[in-house]
């Protein structure tokens, strides 16, 4: 019995095409796990800050968002921090866009961060 090259497994269109998917993968992810990984940094300021506004005012909690936003390289500015007070509440949000370039796109990774939390007065 005589088998044709398809049947036998040695057509390598389709580990090919699976190669150049992986590599893709790999290069997104390259570009967008450090960018997610310094937001998640800012958020966790964000959280900490709101966290302590029974102790901190608002230009302090302005002041470390920026600091940690400018250790990130991340195009936060005092404009893209809002911080309201009300009812022994807070919230700070942080409001940014970060440019993704890839070859031939830039992709503008929106952001916002949010958070509320009780203020307590120690």
């Amino acid at each position: 019995m005589r088998m044709s090259r398809r049947e036998r497994g040695e057509s390598q269109f389709g580990c090919l095409i699976g190669l150049i998917l992986l590599g893709l993968a790999i290069f997104v992810a390259w570009k967008m796990i450090p960018a997610k990984v310094k937001a998640a940094e800012l958020r966790q300021t964000v959280v900490d800050e709101a966290k302590s506004a029974g102790t901190h005012n608002d230009d302090r909690i302005r002041a470390a968002i920026l600091a940690k936003a400018r250790e990130d390289n991340l195009p936060v500015t005092e404009d893209n921090i809002k911080i309201v007070r009300g009812n022994n509440e807070i919230t700070v949000t942080v409001t940014y866009t970060i440019p993704l370039v890839f070859p031939g796109y830039t992709y503008n990774w929106h952001i916002v961060q949010e958070e509320r939390s009780p203020i307590l007065i120690f």
